[in-house]
């Protein structure tokens, strides 16, 4: 785009065979370049993936193995910035995200270039009691580590990324800690952090709904992580450094 702003839309996927070419299509439709990340699924999906690309409704750039989340983003981080793009909005594969917000949230990144732009959730009756749960405590351990209300909420996974910014932070997470990490890292740099709210509705296994999240070991990733980061924020209140590293 001739004003320096040239985002994509960054898919990760691993095996959402059922949801993810309506995704695509629909991610495709408000104009942005869609790239997926294929995270090393199984040949119904990789089928459905091929053909997605040779429909040329997006770039697809597989991962040989499964790795994570946090791994195929950072894997599309690098190709989006190879691609020549400034900016990634990161949607998830299963159809929870309200799609319809894409334009939104690409006007606020394309007025605050610098800035991450956050979705924070709006849920109606289909979120988990668990799931809420989680996001409180998420929400609680971010405060501490970046001040309060300034990441509305850390897990949901709509957002737009400057690319050099986010890439710079160098989280260390590929799991779905990386969705956590990542904003406290770059706010801990000096990025500025928006949050902007968008609707998500967790979708029936019969409707495609399928979760990755692993409650033993993600949850154990998360408590790991938010203990490393929580203590470094503390040093930092302690002895006025950074927060990062």
């Amino acid at each position: 785009m001739s004003d320096g702003f040239r985002p994509c839309v960054l898919i990760p996927t691993y095996d959402n065979p059922e949801t993810i070419r309506g995704v695509v299509e629909r991610a495709a439709g408000f104009g942005p370049p869609v790239l997926v990340i294929d995270d090393g699924s199984g040949p119904h999906a990789r089928q459905l993936l091929e053909a997605i690309a040779a429909d040329g409704l997006a770039q697809v750039e597989r991962r040989d193995t499964n790795g994570g989340k946090g791994a195929a983003v950072k894997t599309g981080f690098v190709a989006a910035a190879a691609a020549g793009h400034t900016h990634a909005l990161q949607v998830d594969a299963d159809g929870q995200h309200d799609l319809d917000d894409i334009p939104r949230f690409l006007d606020e990144a394309r007025d605050h270039p610098d800035a991450l732009i956050l979705g924070y959730p709006v849920f109606d009756e289909t979120q988990p009691a668990g799931r809420a749960f989680a996001r409180q405590i998420s929400v609680f351990w971010v405060n501490r580590e970046v001040g309060t209300g300034v990441i509305r909420d850390p897990q949901c996974g709509f957002r737009v990324y400057p690319l050099a910014a986010a890439m710079a932070a160098e989280a260390g997470g590929d799991h779905m800690e990386f969705d956590q990490e990542l904003p406290v890292r770059m706010a801990w740099a000096g990025v500025p952090i928006r949050n902007l709210a968008t609707r998500v509705r967790y979708l029936a296994p019969e409707e495609g709904g399928v979760s990755h999240f692993d409650l033993l070991r993600d949850n154990l990733r998360i408590s790991w992580l938010h203990t490393r980061l929580s203590i470094r924020a503390g040093l930092a209140g302690l002895f006025g450094g950074a927060g990062s590293g």
